[in-house]
């Protein structure tokens, strides 16, 4: 064991498992800044929901996809990480790679919602000054109608 690690049997909670992982790890750096960046993009691209629904189901897809990468990367974990980290139920990929994905379509999710609620409101409000038009329109054209004048005949 390198110094500062600590034992499987040692991991009593999320935090001690967080401290157990090398953060200063190539692979790890690459993986964080894929996350930011994918939660840019889903804020920056907040206007363009179509774009938002392919980058929704492309997250979903990768997170459907999480366990054959994490039997690729426990295969394969020499060529990339320095530690091995993937084990058999999945622990560390969805602590640092599924929880983050899934946490940015929530995200998406939200974004179309609050999307959605400000559609209603400004149709809502179209809809309630077209009313108040025509009733002026109506009411005006009540008042401008010529009456016809019952003691002149």
């Amino acid at each position: 064991m390198h110094p500062g690690q600590i034992e499987v049997n040692e991991i009593t909670g999320l935090w001690t498992f967080l401290l157990t992982i090398d953060w200063k790890d190539p692979w790890l750096i690459g993986l964080i800044t894929l996350h930011v960046l994918t939660t840019s993009t889903a804020l920056l691209t907040r206007n363009n929901t179509n774009f938002q629904v392919v980058l929704f189901l492309v997250l979903l897809s990768v997170v459907y996809f999480s366990e054959s990468i994490n039997e690729y990367a426990a295969a394969n974990w020499q060529t990339f990480s320095k530690q091995q980290y993937f084990d058999n139920n999945g622990l560390f990929i969805s602590t640092v790679f599924s929880i983050p994905i899934l946490l940015n379509c929530m995200l998406l999710i939200g974004t179309w919602l609050y999307n959605s609620t400000q559609i209603m409101v400004t149709l809502k409000t179209a809809q309630l000054k077209e009313k108040a038009r025509r009733e002026k329109a109506a009411l005006t054209a009540t008042r401008t109608t010529p009456t016809k004048n019952l003691t002149e005949d």
